[in-house]
């Protein structure tokens, strides 16, 4: 199998940030709901994962919060539109990893519209995830109710 015939993938961390027996998601500015968290950067190659997060969680969720994150909970491979020219399908697989808020309450970047604490135990994410998104919340679900 030649390179051009291999399917290419971006990298992601996503953050299961929980508070009081509900988790973190977000509407970015296209109307999806997401996890907060995102793509590893080209030049991040060698860089530590937990470092990559807090870049991931500044960005998107500000520097006022301390959380504290645990380890790889779900797998997860997401496939959408990007908004892009030419509007090229891309592929991500991404490690969504749990994570406790200990202070603090996020503050959206501009990347999102709203933010919202998804009950663990009463959450229905057919109603808001799509996708490999909707596929890995569901699979965080089934372990944190088990």
């Amino acid at each position: 199998m030649s390179l051009e015939e291999k399917e290419k993938y971006f990298v992601a961390v996503k953050i299961f940030l929980e508070r009081d027996g509900r988790f973190f998601i977000c509407k970015d500015v296209y109307g999806n709901w997401d996890l907060p968290g995102g793509r590893i950067k080209k030049d991040e190659f060698n860089t530590p994962l937990d470092q990559v997060i807090k870049r991931k969680m500044f960005e998107e969720l500000g520097n006022e919060i301390k959380y504290e994150v645990g380890k790889p909970l779900v797998m997860i491979r997401h496939e959408r539109v990007e908004d892009a020219p030419g509007n090229p399908t891309i592929r991500i697989f991404a490690v969504g990893y749990g994570a406790t808020l200990l202070k603090g309450e996020p503050k959206l970047s501009d990347l999102f519209t709203e933010g919202m604490w998804a009950d663990i135990k009463t959450f229905q994410p057919e109603k808001y995830l799509a996708g490999g998104w909707l596929k890995g919340v569901q699979d965080y679900l089934a372990i944190k109710n088990s």
